[in-house]
């Protein structure tokens, strides 16, 4: 070999070593090596085959960047240390595709991609059946409060009027026992608190006139009052299941993913609750009414609720229309990166098209 020759592979040697893993494969005409963690919808293992979300859109964000890749499965952990531990070379990964949340602790050490799914923590329920929902409004301390409210209002009222009108008022007050004029005086209350105050001139004394005045404003204040109470009792979420949103979670049985965002948001807000390594194991324990509520990743319990339904279950249970603590899904990839403004560009052309949006509806129902 000449001393040129030399001096040529010498060079590109040297540059070699220079290019970053991924820059140096595809010059080399070497597929993108991409690492994908189960966690469905997103990416789905089936017999050993990979499919997904998540996989189909990085597909189509490979085509549209004119590149070949190799999928190759890893469990979460080795897909974020595949990305991020430049040292390692067996296991190294140009991409990593999961449900991984954009973190800014993340970004220290991976790039990320922008994001491909919006998400939230949601609240899955078991729907009541009416006799359920009977029991539930019963049992609902909302309702007793409010019926005390009332109960003792009326019975002020009506003790008042009475001491000041029995005597004189034969019109209202007319029955001869005692138990029939306690049942008088409690009825001017009750009708007092529940219609609005009586015509001031059904009294005969002034004293009783200017009182039934002044009360009638306050009581347009007290029934309004009363009134909320009790149509929080009844509104049409708490008449399909006893949870109608974060409140309610503290006074149910609440499951959630172990060590999972969700479980630590319970934690956060200080609701107890258990937990279980599987998500499937949870809902049939809610279908079971052996839970009243799972909080979890809003896109696993839609997924797993569709795959069920489809199945013929969990035709009573439902994810909730509250959002808590959004999170953004996207690709991981090597620090620095050549290739994140091409993702990125790809991303923002697959996710318009019609074909991301039927697989979404696909996989999620929505």
């Amino acid at each position: 070999m000449s001393n040129t020759s030399k001096r040529t592979a010498l060079a590109l040697l040297f540059i070699g070593l220079l290019l970053p893993p991924s820059l140096l494969a595809q010059q080399q005409g070497a597929p993108l090596l991409v690492a994908a963690a189960p966690c469905p919808p997103f990416v789905i293992s089936e017999n050993g085959e990979l499919s997904g979300l998540a996989i189909f859109l990085w597909d189509r964000v490979a085509r549209e960047m004119g590149v070949e890749y190799q999928l190759i499965e890893r469990p979460l952990n080795e897909v974020l240390e595949a990305i991020s531990d430049e040292k390692r070379v067996a296991n190294r990964a140009n991409v990593g595709i999961s449900c991984l949340s954009i973190t800014a602790e993340r970004e220290k050490y991976i790039d990320f991609s922008h994001s491909f799914y919006e998400t939230y923590i949601g609240i899955a329920v078991r729907e009541r059946g009416i006799m359920d929902a009977i029991r539930g409004v019963m049992a609902n301390p909302a309702v007793y409060k409010g019926l005390l409210i009332f109960l003792g209002f009326a019975i002020l009222v009506g003790a008042v009027f009475f001491i000041i009108e029995h005597r004189l008022n034969s019109k209202l007050y007319s029955m001869e026992s005692q138990g029939g004029k306690l049942l008088e005086a409690l009825l001017v209350g009750v009708i007092f608190i529940s219609r609005g105050p009586i015509n001031f001139w059904e009294f005969k004394t002034l004293t009783a006139r200017v009182l039934a005045t002044l009360l009638a404003i306050g009581s347009t204040f007290l029934i309004a009052g009363i009134t909320a109470v009790l149509a929080s009792a009844f509104t049409l979420d708490s008449l399909r299941s006893q949870v109608s949103g974060l409140q309610d979670l503290s006074n149910v049985r609440v499951g959630a993913l172990e060590s999972s965002t969700s479980s630590l948001f319970l934690r956060k807000n200080g609701i107890p609750h258990q937990t279980n390594p599987d998500l499937e194991a949870l809902v049939a324990e809610l279908d079971d009414d052996r839970l009243d509520a799972i909080v979890s990743d809003a896109a696993f319990l839609k997924y797993t609720l569709k795959l069920g339904k489809e199945a013929g279950k969990y035709q009573y249970l439902e994810v909730l229309p509250y959002e808590f603590e959004s999170q953004n899904y996207g690709f991981a990839l090597e620090q620095d990166s050549e290739f994140v403004e091409s993702v990125n560009q790809a991303l923002l052309t697959v996710r318009t098209t019609d074909e991301w949006r039927v697989k979404v509806l696909e996989y999620l129902g929505e």
